[in-house]
């Protein structure tokens, strides 16, 4: 019995212990299934169910009901970097925020925090080489800012694909500042606050990248500024702007070292692991070409860059944009490459549009406003200055001869020196203006303007394509030629006007229109093919490439080959020292070609009016025509002007035995003449004074707009106080003062007393015309803030600026001359004496 009690006691244990086996089997498989379901589960095809999808790089879902949109962020996107660029699609001139603005690109780093996806911006800024050992070290005290940090909203199987909201991102200003920061002393035009609807505009995404465009909206209730009729309604503003995450290029790209003497857009770094006193590691903004043949001395590139030209473009310049953007291929067959640069026109029924990243595109507007006629920007890989896409922006402006106001007379116009930005087109357009009036002056053929107006486009157009290919500005391009050489037509149509596209020249009209050659390039020049020669040349080790480049560039001292970008030119009052690195200049002789051009517009003035008032119609092209004249007429004597206290710039190496020194001061006979031609032709009684011309400077009426006065004094003083503000620019008088210990010859205190002469000297003991009393006025004030509390003078120039305040005081007689000069005289002697007694 126990036997048996026994027996059936371990049988039920067995079979318990069995059962447990069997039966906890099954369980475990229940919760293994269980558990395997949370795993499978795809909350991301339920959160998203309904939305449009956008696949690519970035996988984007929006909502078809609301346009609420999430983006897909996987393992492959996670730990790994994207560039994020972003520019404005459209927008209002007054915000600044116009078609085309590129607002740079900046490298993006994507990364799970937790339950959070973050976007870190990495700053390119600084270099550390990963095989010393401060690497370790590298963000030390180096912002590295967090701009996007999203929760997760729904995961993928096994958490490999992650969901957050995409409006976050990309309906704030998390990735680009949009609303620009206001001065609290700014009066002008202001965007409200970033309203909620702000928008989609469209949505796009493939392997390499994908574009989101939104409409920002900002609203303001009671705005101060309602800006201009582009505006609308100043409450409500919308800026279109398209971001574009991109992904990474590959190592591949070889990139190239920047040099002093070669004009190239930079991405720069430094070496925080270097020796060198001069850390600099600085690439240049270039395309990656590789040769389909890399043994052949020429060859086509495995990808090209290709040009579209937008479908908006007239059709009557689609052949010459197209010749000039080819022209380039002149330049990149020095470098071993032909075919480089190709043209395509989009067709109409392109399922694509101009702000596609894919599509290098040459756009163009006819727009209110515009701040250029043409501009040429591009964007990079900030870490390596590899061009990964560009556009054109081109403007009807351009070509109508229409002329701004503001751009006339506005000074602060010529001061924004962005080295991205590119003012060649806008200010060409008072050069176009005066070869038109030139042409109608001279009664030329119609001919020759069709021949002028497509010289002027071709050279616009290679000017933006050379801004393309990562070429900033060569200022001293307009030196190449002397006067005499560019009145022969023989010697300009062989060898062009400049050496470079890159400049802003004056345009180049002969004295005798029978021989008139090229008013303005029409293909690169010899500097154009030459940096381009350094920039994308192909070598075959880092041993040959070293010693080639330092070849190509040590022919910099060559004549055809001067260089100055935007950080030498003189453009601006008291801005760079070299008179050679001037806009709007033309010559190795700009004081002879100056001169000639002033005695051209003062020609051309004679007959004005008769040329425009001949057909039925108001006298607004009279009075354009003339303002535009005005303005050609100082610019010539701004030119003249930089000679004064100017001091010449060499950026040739120590080994190089150039015959010039790094500094040379402009040789006293030459800043003399200049002074002298300043006063006769700025700032005597001579100025332009057409007093048959005046009753007939009249603007057209429009609506309620009244046709004023032609402010004859006002607009002659503008252009004078221009003079005035580079002749008595703190720099040039301090320049003047230190340029005398290494060979200025022209010392402040002769210059300082030439200058009171030119203004005083000529009426001093007789009748003074009111220009003159307007001029007089204004130079004593200038030289009595010289001397005033808030003064940035240096102390000689102190000095020099009190003795002819007092020898005015002592020398000016107030019994000579008309009644009015009379009582001009005494209001000077008032205002010096009251200024210099409070002195005291």
């Amino acid at each position: 019995m126990k036997k048996i009690n026994l027996f059936f006691i371990c049988c039920f244990i067995s079979s318990f212990v069995l059962g447990q086996g069997i039966f906890g089997e099954i369980n475990d498989n229940k919760k293994k299934v269980k558990k395997e379901e949370i795993v499978t589960v795809d909350e991301i095809i339920k959160k998203t169910k309904g939305c449009n999808v956008y696949d690519g790089l970035f996988t984007i879902y929006q909502d078809k009901d609301n346009g609420k949109s999430y983006i897909e962020i996987d393992t492959s996107h996670i730990g790994n970097e994207f560039i994020h660029f972003s520019y404005i699609e459209n927008g209002v001139m007054d915000a600044w925020a116009f078609q085309g603005s590129y607002r740079g690109s900046k490298i993006i780093e994507i990364n799970k925090f937790y339950d959070k996806i973050e976007f870190t911006v990495k700053n390119t800024k600084y270099y550390f080489d990963e095989s010393n050992p401060l690497s370790k070290g590298a963000n030390t005290n180096i912002n590295t800012p967090i701009v996007v940090s999203e929760k997760i909203i729904a995961t993928g199987p096994n958490k490999t694909r992650f969901l957050i909201s995409a409006d976050n991102i990309f309906l704030t200003e998390s990735l680009q500042q949009i609303k620009a920061s206001y001065p609290p002393t700014y009066r002008g035009f202001r965007l409200g606050n970033l309203s909620k609807k702000t928008r989609y505009n469209k949505i796009r995404s493939y392997p390499e990248n994908t574009d989101v465009v939104v409409n920002y909206f900002f609203e303001t209730r009671y705005p101060s500024n309602r800006g201009s009729d582009a505006v609308t309604d100043a409450r409500n503003v919308s800026i279109m702007v398209q971001h574009s995450l991109i992904k990474m290029p590959d190592d591949n790209y070889n990139p190239r070292i920047d040099d002093t003497r070669v004009g190239y857009f930079t991405t720069r770094s430094n070496d925080m692991t270097s020796l060198e006193r001069l850390n600099y590691r600085d690439f240049i903004n270039r395309w990656r070409l590789e040769k389909k043949n890399p043994d052949q001395a020429l060859s086509d590139p495995v990808k090209p860059i290709v040009w579209w030209i937008e479908n908006t473009t007239p059709y009557e310049f689609r052949d010459i944009i197209k010749e000039g953007v080819e022209m380039w291929n002149i330049a990149f067959e020095k470098a071993g490459f032909t075919n480089a640069v190709q043209v395509k026109i989009q067709p109409d029924t392109a399922d694509w549009d101009a702000g596609d990243i894919r599509y290098n595109v040459l756009r163009w507007n006819s727009s209110p406003n515009p701040p250029f006629s043409g501009y040429g920007p591009s964007f990079v890989n900030p870490s390596t200055g590899e061009i990964l896409g560009s556009d054109i922006m081109l403007e009807w402006v351009y070509i109508t001869g229409r002329v701004s106001e503001n751009l006339l007379y506005n000074e602060n116009e010529s001061n924004n020196h962005d080295h991205h930005m590119c003012s060649a087109a806008k200010y060409q357009q008072i050069e176009n203006a005066l070869g038109f009036n030139y042409i109608k002056s001279m009664d030329l053929s119609e001919e020759m303007k069709r021949d002028f107006l497509n010289q002027a486009l071709k050279r616009l157009v290679l000017h933006e394509v050379g801004h393309t290919l990562g070429l900033s500005h060569n200022f001293k391009g307009s030196t190449m030629l002397s006067t005499a050489e560019l009145n022969n037509k023989d010697i300009v149509n062989a060898r062009g006007v400049c050496n470079s596209v890159m400049e802003y020249p004056a345009t180049n009209i002969a004295k005798d229109p029978d021989n008139q050659g090229l008013f303005f390039d029409i293909q690169p020049g010899p500097y154009d093919v030459w940096v381009i020669e350094y920039g994308y040349s192909e070598f075959n080790d880092s041993i040959n490439e070293i010693e080639s480049l330092e070849k190509i560039l040590n022919r910099s001292t060559e004549k055809d080959l001067a260089f100055a970008n935007d950080a030498f030119d003189m453009r601006s009052p008291g801005k760079g020292t070299d008179p050679n690195a001037m806009i709007y200049d033309l010559s190795s002789d700009q004081l002879t070609f100056s001169e000639n051009r002033i005695e051209m517009v003062t020609n051309i003035l004679q007959n004005l009016k008769d040329k425009y008032t001949k057909d039925n119609d108001t006298y607004e092209e009279l009075y354009r025509a003339y303002r535009t004249l005005v303005y050609s007429y100082f610019q010539s004597l701004e030119v003249i002007s930089r000679q004064i206290g100017g001091v010449k710039v060499d950026l040739s190496h120590t080994d190089q035995n150039s015959s010039s020194k790094p500094f040379e001061s402009v040789d006293k006979e030459t800043q003399m003449t200049a002074m002298q031609m300043i006063s006769d032709y700025g700032f005597s009684n001579k100025v332009l004074l057409q007093e048959d011309l005046f009753p007939y400077l009249q603007k057209q009426r429009r609506g309620w707009n009244i046709s004023d006065d032609p402010t004859i004094h006002q607009r002659i003083l503008i252009y004078q106080n221009r003079l005035l503000n580079h002749l008595l620019h703190p720099n040039v008088l301090l320049r003047m003062t230190n340029s005398s210990l290494y060979g200025n010859e022209y010392k402040l205190p002769d210059y300082m007393i030439d200058l009171r002469k030119s203004i005083f000297q000529s009426d001093m003991y007789g009748d003074v015309s009111t220009v003159r009393q307007n001029l007089q006025i204004t130079y004593v004030n200038r030289l009595l803030s010289i001397l005033g509390p808030k003064s940035r003078y240096d102390n000689i120039s102190k000095t020099t600026a009190h003795y002819n305040l007092n020898w005015l005081k002592n020398n000016i007689n107030i019994n000579t001359g008309d009644l009015a000069s009379r009582q001009h005289k005494g209001y000077i002697l008032h205002i010096i004496n009251d200024e210099l007694n409070n002195a005291k």
